[in-house]
């Protein structure tokens, strides 16, 4: 099948009419702002995180506690890498945890100028919702993982994000570029996602993102805010490899070696259940 066959595929399992109409009233801004990773040990894969990539912490949020997990985020670049850790055995986190070292992304997470409207697109296409956070100036919608495939997906909005350097919720609000560092790790260029049918997922979700789904080099990709998508080929479906552009490939990955990781063609293996593949970069592009 090829990739325009799986997207008509695609369009044809929940209507095209629903596609198009809905459709056409989203294409502001939809950034790939963050992935989420799970870890059964926080304070060491924050530490090793800090330590290979140079970054900073840029919050810790308490709340979290309630649901049975504690959480870091980094800021690499404008967007951001969190860590989720469980502190119960009965949370979906420890769940995922326990399917093994190269188990994926647990989240991918979204930033985009209508969350809400995207919710009720997931509803008119038999999305199902499993969270939704609504405050004074942060809503998101968290969508059930085995309708995305591959991870599970947020649309999300904090007032004030329009600006790249401004608010941001799971961040910690305002604040939280005094942890932005660029020295070493400048930002995540792209992510690659599994399956073995890379273009029938690639297609499903161009239908959840509501953007168009483009065949490259022989894979299935989709453009959004801040980075790329790519659908390859493997033996599950999951959100494998985060592309990050770094200023010097050969120093983190010797950072990475010291760390005790594994380390080939440019990757650090098995961080927080993803491979990390180093991009380099010509010059600093961001300035905190």
């Amino acid at each position: 099948m090829s990739l325009a066959q799986a997207v008509q595929a695609a369009k044809d399992a929940t209507g095209g009419a629903v596609w198009c109409a809905i459709g056409a009233a989203m294409q502001a801004y939809l950034r790939l702002r963050q992935i989420c990773l799970a870890t059964d040990d926080l304070p060491r894969a924050a530490a090793d995180i800090v330590a290979i990539f140079g970054v900073g912490l840029a919050h810790e949020d308490p709340d979290l506690a309630a649901y049975g997990v504690r959480n870091a985020v980094f800021p690499f670049g404008l967007s951001f890498i969190e860590l989720v850790a469980p502190v119960r055995e009965d949370t979906a986190a420890a769940r995922f945890v326990r399917r093994g070292a190269r188990r994926g992304a647990y989240m991918a997470i979204f930033n985009c100028d209508d969350a809400r409207l995207r919710r009720d697109r997931m509803l008119a296409l038999d999305m199902r919702i499993v969270a939704e956070i609504d405050r004074e100036d942060f809503y998101a919608v968290q969508l059930h993982p085995r309708d995305c495939r591959a991870t599970m997906i947020e649309f999300d909005r904090t007032t004030g994000e329009e600006d790249l350097r401004g608010p941001y919720f799971a961040a910690g609000g305002p604040g939280w570029t005094r942890a932005l560092r660029t020295d070493v790790t400048q930002g995540i260029a792209e992510v690659v996602v599994e399956s073995p049918t890379p273009l029938a997922l690639c297609a499903h979700w161009a239908r959840i993102l509501d953007r168009p789904a483009l065949e490259r080099d022989g894979h299935g990709t989709i453009d959004v805010d801040l980075c790329r998508l790519r659908f390859v080929t493997g033996p599950a479906e999951a959100l494998t490899t985060v592309a990050v552009q770094v200023a010097d490939v050969d120093n983190v990955l010797t950072r990475a070696a010291g760390r005790g990781y594994a380390v080939a063609d440019r990757q650090v293996l098995d961080l927080g259940g993803i491979r990390f593949r180093l991009d380099p970069v010509d010059s600093v592009a961001l300035e905190p």
